[in-house]
């Protein structure tokens, strides 16, 4: 009897072997309606083409162990479990373009000077909230500056009330300038030292 049919092949690796598949394969749909959802038109087909294939092999390996139940239990972890890995995924990736409105009843003035000195485009506009005049303050960056921006409102107005909305197009804007890859601080070290021999 070869492994492939023995008890340990069958109860073990195939259901794990169905989880991390489905892993990959949940992964890359999570990644797949992001990307959508943001105007990606050729990155989400790509994906999409991947998350459908594995889905087949895995659903004809279900399909020829019916009575195999960790198969079953395998094939829902790996869900579960890719959900989770898309969402983490696509938070380091940090793709994608927000807007940032800022309601605030205090002087504003300095939270838009951070958060022009930080390199992002803002437009305010004077405002009638329900309980008295209020600034309105709008802002579109980058996904990844996220946590600069909200840093800069906590720091400037840590009152006031925020809301953050994903763009799906922009034409034109204001954004913080990206050092070039090649520029970053871990390729420049060994030309600091020789400079300091």
């Amino acid at each position: 009897m070869s492994f492939y049919d023995s008890a340990a092949f069958t109860y073990v690796v195939l259901p794990i072997l169905i989880m991390l598949a489905r892993i990959c394969d949940v992964t890359l749909g999570t990644l797949r309606i992001l990307t959508l959802s943001r105007g990606h038109k050729y990155l989400a087909p790509f994906l999409g083409f991947f998350e459908v294939l594995i889905w087949i092999i895995v659903m004809a390996k279900i399909m020829q162990n019916l009575n195999n139940v960790p198969c079953y239990i395998a094939y829902a972890s790996g869900f579960a479990i890719g959900n989770m890995v898309g969402i983490l995924i696509e938070e380091r990736l940090a793709i994608g373009t927000l807007v940032i409105r800022i309601i605030t009843k205090q002087d504003a003035s300095q939270l838009i000077a951070g958060l022009r000195d930080a390199g992002h485009g803002v437009t305010s506009i004077p405002a009638q909230g329900s309980i008295g005049l209020v600034h309105v303050i709008y802002s579109v960056i980058k996904r990844s500056d996220l946590n600069g921006a909200t840093e800069i409102i906590r720091k400037f107005n840590p009152k006031s009330f925020y809301s953050i909305e994903d763009v799906r197009f922009v034409s034109e804007g204001v954004f913080p300038e990206k050092i070039p890859f090649y520029q970053r601080s871990f390729f420049l070290w060994p030309r600091m030292l020789r400079k300091s021999k």
